[in-house]
Parts: structure tokens; C-alpha cells; sequence
């Protein structure tokens, strides 16, 4: 379902969080989809809802853009509370359960109708259409698109109302390795034109290439709120060390050792966890220290953990 959004708004200010979750929570008789949430989410980031299948992501999203009311606490997108979703609809942009547009209109004549219906928006057709990589398809019934194509004509509706927030639940979902990497361009191109993007995906690898910023959910609580990097940093940032001779291993634990660093071995390398040092500077520390002991490195380097490393690790319990 595309969401255009209405032209008219009552917003006039910009303020420093376009979302706020305050206490926010669902629940459905005996089951509690969303948990007294309550976090963040500034402007101009992209954001993204991560978390196991039935955690709470789309629920979450659903009560921001009005689809679904909360069972208590509350809200704000763009200063507005959810209460009132007319109040702020007409500048987000939103793309749920799929590109539910007309088989047999063309691309351009999907875009009028959901224009018309809008009450405005036809003047930014051909701009929609060249951001999402359609302008020479706009021609072609929607029937004979891929589903990638499908997916981007669909966002290309969410743009028409110019939205200074835009929602993509699961955008990469169905698609194949190519629809993956499009769409993939497509967020950071969007993300470029200074608008708040919420975005949920269950491929970590995705969100970790466009994501600026992270809420995690798992069975309806938050569990993380924040910078994407400082996400990933949790599971811990490691110095991989290797030498260049095999006969300098000893030699180059006993210079780790020397700075009352713990190394750890993966086959022929040494892993050293940084201890609240900056990694960066240790590691030109052990640079010099090795050569020093005339030890050459024919491997040195800072190992950042992976967002789904850091993701597995958290729902694990091992980070918290």
C-alpha cells in the first residue's frame, strides 16, 4: 500500500526529532506486540527497525502513520501527536504490505490517479519517476514491471507530496539480487534530498549499507536506540595482527603481551581486544612496538563486527 499523503499540513515548525515513542505499546487481547517503547529518532537519518519476524517492527510503524491505534502511551511525528494523524500525514510518505497500484494503467497513469485522489502532486510526476529509475518505463503498463520495478513505482508515489518522512516497511522483500541493489540506491539517493527515512528489513546486510541509525525490537521492547556504529561497536572492535614469518608468533604475543593486552589466535592470526583503548592508536602502537622487535607484519588491521553479528549477539544475551 502506497501512502502519497495530502498536500495541505499544519506543521510549521522543524523539530531537532521527527519521531518520539513515548510509553508506546499494542496489545492484542492476551499478546503484547509493542512494548512501552520509548526512544528517538532525529531528523535526517536513516533509520532502521530491526528485529525478529513477529517483534513488533510493522505494528511500530503502523501506529506512527495512524493505520493502528495504540493501546497506551503515545507518540509524535513531526511534533505532532499520533492522535491526530491528519495533522502530519500530508508530509510523510509511507509504502506498507506491498505495491498495491492498478495492473492494467501505465506507470504515469498510476502516478495521476493516486495524484487525483491525493488532491495535488501531478506537477512532481516526472521528478517521482526520475528518482526511482522509471522515466523510460513510465510508458509501460504496471502489469509488465518486475517486481523491483513494481516496489520503486510504488515509492515513486510516496514522493508525490514531496514528504519530509518517508516509511518503507520491508521495500526489499521478494526481490532478487538486482532488485536488492536498486533499491538499495535508491534509499541513499532519497536520503540525500535532506528527508527522514524509516526503513525495516529482515536482511541486516542491507540495512547496515544504509542505515545511519538503529531500533532494535525483540517480542515488542526496545532493546537498542541509536548511532549505527555505536550499535555495531558492542559486540566488540578487535586488532587483527598477523607476521610476516611464522617463527615471530611467540615473539609477537610477548610484545602484545608487554602492553597487558589479552591475545587471543585464529589459525595464524593474533586477535587483540582493544581494552577501552582507541583502536586506531593501538594499533600504530603494536605497528611500532613489532618493528621494534624486528618483527614484520604482513597483516594489520582494526575488525569492526558486522551489524548482524552485533544483531545475533544481542538477541543471544551476550550484549546488553
Amino acid at each position: 500500500m502506497a501512502h502519497a499523503g495530502r498536500m495541505e499540513t499544519t506543521i510549521t515548525h522543524k523539530p531537532d526529532f521527527v519521531v518520539r515513542l513515548d510509553g508506546l505499546t499494542k496489545r492484542y487481547r492476551d499478546h503484547v506486540a509493542v512494548d512501552h517503547l520509548s526512544c528517538d529518532v532525529p531528523s535526517g537519518v536513516v533509520a532502521g527497525f530491526i528485529g525478529p519476524n513477529g517483534a513488533g517492527k510493522t505494528t511500530t510503524m503502523a501506529m506512527l502513520l495512524g493505520l493502528v491505534r495504540p493501546s497506551s502511551g503515545d507518540a509524535t511525528v513531526l511534533g505532532e501527536s499520533i492522535a491526530h494523524p491528519e495533522r502530519y500525514l500530508g508530509q510523510v510518505g509511507a509504502l506498507v504490505e506491498g505495491p498495491a497500484l492498478w495492473p492494467a494503467l501505465t506507470g504515469v497513469e498510476n502516478l495521476r490517479l493516486i495524484a487525483r485522489l491525493s488532491g495535488g502532486g501531478e506537477a512532481r510526476i516526472p521528478d517521482a519517476l526520475e528518482q526511482v529509475g522509471l522515466a523510460a518505463r513510465a510508458g509501460d503498463r504496471f502489469a509488465t514491471y518486475s517486481l523491483g520495478m513494481k516496489q520503486r513505482l510504488a515509492i515513486a508515489a510516496t514522493l508525490l507530496g514531496d514528504p519530509r518522512v518517508l516509511v518503507l516497511d520491508e521495500p526489499t522483500n521478494g526481490l532478487d539480487p538486482a532488485g536488492i541493489s536498486e533499491m538499495r540506491e535508491l534509499i541513499r539517493r532519497l536520503a540525500n534530498a535532506d528527508r527522514t527515512i524509516l526503513v525495516s528489513s529482515h536482511l541486516l546486510s542491507e540495512l547496515e549499507q544504509v542505515c545511519d541509525w538503529l531500533l532494535v525490537i525483540d517480542h515488542g521492547h526496545l532493546v537498542y536506540a541509536g548511532d549505527s556504529s555505536g550499535f555495531a561497536a558492542r559486540a566488540g572492535v578487535e586488532i587483527v595482527l598477523r607476521s610476516h614469518a611464522s617463527s615471530d608468533v611467540l615473539r609477537l604475543v610477548d610484545v602484545v603481551s608487554a602492553l597487558g593486552l589479552d591475545v587471543g589466535r585464529e589459525d595464524d592470526l593474533l586477535v587483540v581486544g582493544p581494552d577501552g583503548q582507541d583502536p586506531s592508536e593501538l594499533a600504530a602502537t603494536l605497528n611500532h612496538r613489532a618493528a621494534s622487535a624486528g618483527i614484520v607484519l604482513s597483516e594489520l588491521h582494526v575488525r569492526r563486527p558486522t551489524l548482524e553479528a552485533s544483531y545475533l549477539r544481542t538477541l543471544e544475551g551476550d550484549v546488553r
